[in-house]
């Protein structure tokens, strides 16, 4: 493929910069790597990207084969944006570079993070030893949207859509997930604040919400530290 910009550099990282180097274009692999979007869901995930410059990532990733149209079934038959085999093999890449973005201490703490980001955020800081035997299928519906997890053998699944059934259902912003998840806010106070509403099994909205933890340094900070000013 003739690529417009290059670094001119052997190294096959400097070629993979290349295809996916330009701003916004991991962004828009990350909000497609739980399934296919439309532009304008596209959009409304990637606040601040104008028409034209989305326009014209996907062009360049489509040309360069990590993302392609597709036909989304009835009723929605409309085109869409999906990975390719290819270009999902970018997912550990950018769960990676997660882990080691909030380690930054310039990084912010987050606030209205989009619910593609606030799920693969609980992918990204998923604890296996936190979930040794606990089996647990969650609808958690994030704003508009609605997506399952599914947690068995100390592994997770999460992905859009709804479960065929649940143990338990979360309703909730995506700030307010995050302090549940990863500020550990207390579940019934933020239930009578109004910052969540859950139903089925509680021991296992509980269990769930402790399968999650914050890499040390997350902020630029030691997790004692992050414990302290929690109090």
């Amino acid at each position: 493929m003739a690529i417009k910009r290059s670094y001119n550099d052997a190294c096959s990282a400097a070629h993979a910069l290349d295809l996916i180097g330009e701003r916004w274009a991991l962004l828009i692999v990350r909000e497609l790597l739980l399934g296919p979007k439309r532009f304008t869901d596209l959009r409304r995930g990637l606040s601040g990207i104008s028409p034209n410059v989305l326009t014209q990532r996907l062009d360049e990733l489509e040309t360069a084969s990590v993302v392609q149209r597709v036909r989304l079934p009835p009723p929605a038959s409309a085109w869409a944006y999906r990975l390719t085999p290819w270009g999902q093999q970018l997912e550990p890449i950018l769960l990676q570079l997660a882990q080691w973005g909030v380690q930054s201490a310039s990084f912010p703490r987050p606030s209205g993070l989009g619910t593609d980001a606030m799920i693969l955020s609980l992918r990204t800081m998923f604890i296996p030893a936190n979930a040794d035997s606990f089996t647990a299928t969650l609808e958690i519906q994030l704003e508009d949207d609605v997506f399952f997890a599914k947690v068995a053998d100390s592994t997770i699944e999460l992905g859009r859509g709804m479960p065929d059934r649940s143990d338990a259902r979360i309703q909730a912003s995506t700030d307010a997930l995050l302090m549940l998840a990863y500020g550990k806010a207390d579940l019934d106070q933020a239930a009578q604040a109004g910052m969540v509403t859950f139903s089925g099994d509680k021991a296992v909205v509980q269990s769930f919400l402790a399968l999650f933890s914050l890499p040390e340094g997350a902020f630029g900070q030691t997790n004692a530290a992050r414990t302290a000013q929690s109090r």
